[in-house]
């Protein structure tokens, strides 16, 4: 505590020097401010002291205090599950080419994080399945995938796009977002 004293005074010495140095008639203020002095309520003459703990005797309250019989050290061995959910993995872009009343199966893949652990419990659910993909009204475009998925790459999807339900022209796109679903 005086060594944080002395450092202090000493730092305030340097700055208050070199505000005379310079020869203006400016009070010099020092740039950190200078910490209260902590004194010991009980005896001021010495540095602030940490009150000793009561080991006999009553405590505060008033009470009897209280001492330890014995003490032990438990180990202990702690194991966590870890859940790590199903979630796909891959983005899935699919672009075809639709002539007048063609009739279209596009193949595609689902890849998972990992495999399931569980047989037909996990299933994929698509934000759309029946897809109106020109916006006339009338829906022409069609999401098939198995009702569960068991295996950490699914094949078994495709796209059926009928021709003869677009009315308009042009390049269509839509986006379709792909979750993994806890089974019923």
């Amino acid at each position: 505590m005086k060594n944080l004293k002395m450092l202090v005074i000493l730092i305030s010495l340097i700055f208050f020097r070199n505000g005379l140095a310079n020869n203006s008639n400016e009070i010099f203020i020092p740039p950190i401010p200078l910490p209260p002095e902590i004194v010991n309520p009980e005896n001021p003459d010495n540095d602030f002291a940490i009150p000793e703990i009561k080991k006999s005797g009553t405590d505060i309250d008033g009470e009897d205090l209280r001492y330890l019989e014995k003490t032990y050290t438990v180990m202990m061995e702690a194991k966590v599950d870890v859940f790590i959910p199903l979630e796909v993995i891959s983005d899935i872009n699919i672009e075809a080419t639709i002539i007048g009343n063609q009739i279209k199966e596009i193949p595609f893949e689902i890849e998972l994080n990992r495999t399931p652990e569980k047989k037909d419990y996990y299933s994929i659910k698509y934000s759309e399945s029946i897809i109106d993909i020109d916006g006339d009204g009338n829906p022409d475009t069609y999401i098939h995938s198995p009702k569960y998925i068991n295996e950490k790459i699914s094949k078994d999807n495709y796209v059926k796009i009928y021709g003869e339900k677009i009315s308009k022209e042009g390049k269509h796109n839509k986006t379709i977002y792909v979750t993994v679903e806890v089974g019923e």
